[in-house]
């Protein structure tokens, strides 16, 4: 008995047993799938797909066998082949059995048509996108999220790809060779599994986006000019897809271009190749234990306060030490969000800020008044 527990949508759609039930109402085999619904509810969703599969593409399929369409492709080529040694042309003997294999024939070949151009990333007018593709040698599936809510997709790695609507990401069922590489339009929460020696590649709309194992979020919808990439955990790299930035990254295994850590994020222009680094709207607290993440402070140098936010969030503070050397804080910040830290901060301290490529730079005279 198969298992098919881990079938695709478009390997179901021509397994025999389910066309006999789908196209031909066949008693056993419903009872059979009705059955195994029964104790996989949460396939529902791989047989609804098999099923718009056969009513689009198969509407012309009847039930010739496999062994059938092979024989009759066995007995053209050989008339084929005996071709007259006379000037008189003879004619071949119609037989009904060559035009229903010859049809279903058309029919496959046009299924794997079908397939080949819905399962397949949207050509993109960079040459360079269209040549990765094709240099593939795993069939690429593709998962629709065509509903109002988050879609979760698993890859055979372990990865996992929280799919946003209105989005779609194409992939291989399995991971072969040197890299691993996914094709995304639209926008996607990433949750890459770790392995330096097959990095992670993401195609959005001329960006890549490498990874070894880390977790982030990209948005490339068709609609829009730009590309961002924000990180929630590890280390990525991005760059504009070109053939001296593949050239470049492929190399070896390690992150190059422009990196991004945790709470940065870009903005990439595909006009003109621009990468614009700068920190998320709301960086969030890295994963540390809670003794590390204590805001409560009492005449604390401001060179430790900014430590302190720089360990717990991740982000670089960039300031005059030697300038601020008398400057002390005493405060307690906890549920503010990591700006609001700051603002307050400054407006203690009488300083000022601005970002900068993913750091914060924070101005000041000095500090006039001693630790009390």
């Amino acid at each position: 008995m198969q298992d098919y527990r881990n079938i695709q949508p478009e390997e179901l759609a021509v397994d025999h047993s389910f066309r006999l039930w789908k196209l031909s109402n066949d008693a056993d085999a419903g009872n059979f799938w009705t059955n195994w619904l029964s104790e996989n509810p949460d396939k529902q969703d791989v047989i609804d797909k098999a099923s718009h599969l056969l009513d689009t593409v198969f509407q012309a399929f009847d039930d010739v066998s496999d062994d059938e369409v092979r024989d009759e492709i066995d007995r053209l080529s050989i008339s084929l082949d005996q071709k007259t040694e006379t000037s008189s042309a003879k004619r071949l003997i119609f037989r009904p059995e060559w035009y229903r294999a010859a049809a279903s024939i058309l029919v496959i070949l046009g299924l794997g048509w079908w397939l080949t151009n819905k399962y397949s990333p949207a050509k993109q007018s960079n040459p360079l996108y269209n040549q990765i593709i094709s240099q593939i040698k795993e069939p690429l599936l593709k998962a629709v999220n065509d509903t109002e809510q988050p879609k979760l997709v698993s890859l055979q790695d372990g990865s996992t790809v929280l799919l946003q609507p209105k989005s779609s990401i194409s992939y291989p069922k399995s991971f072969t060779g040197e890299k691993r590489e996914v094709f995304l339009s639209g926008e996607a929460f990433f949750e890459v599994a770790k392995n330096p020696e097959q990095p992670f590649y993401v195609y959005a709309n001329n960006l890549v986006t490498k990874v070894l194992g880390t977790s982030f979020i990209i948005s490339a919808f068709e609609g829009n000019k730009d590309v961002k990439v924000a990180v929630k955990t590890g280390k990525v790299s991005v760059f504009a897809l070109t053939d001296e930035n593949l050239e470049t990254q492929q190399a070896d295994n390690k992150l190059g271009g422009m990196i991004l850590t945790p709470n940065q994020q870009i903005v990439f222009s595909p006009k003109d190749l621009r990468l614009t680094r700068s920190l998320i709207a709301d960086p969030a607290l890295l994963d540390l234990p809670i003794q590390k993440q204590s805001f409560n402070f009492k005449g604390t140098p401001i060179k430790d306060v900014f430590a302190a936010l720089e360990n717990s969030y991740g982000v670089k503070i960039l300031f005059d030490a030697e300038i601020m050397k008398n400057c002390y804080l005493t405060a307690s910040l906890s549920d503010e969000p990591l700006f609001e830290k700051v603002d307050l901060i400054c407006r203690t301290i009488n300083a000022q800020y601005e970002q900068l490529d993913a750091s914060i730079i924070i101005y000041s005279k000095g500090c006039s008044y001693q630790n009390e």
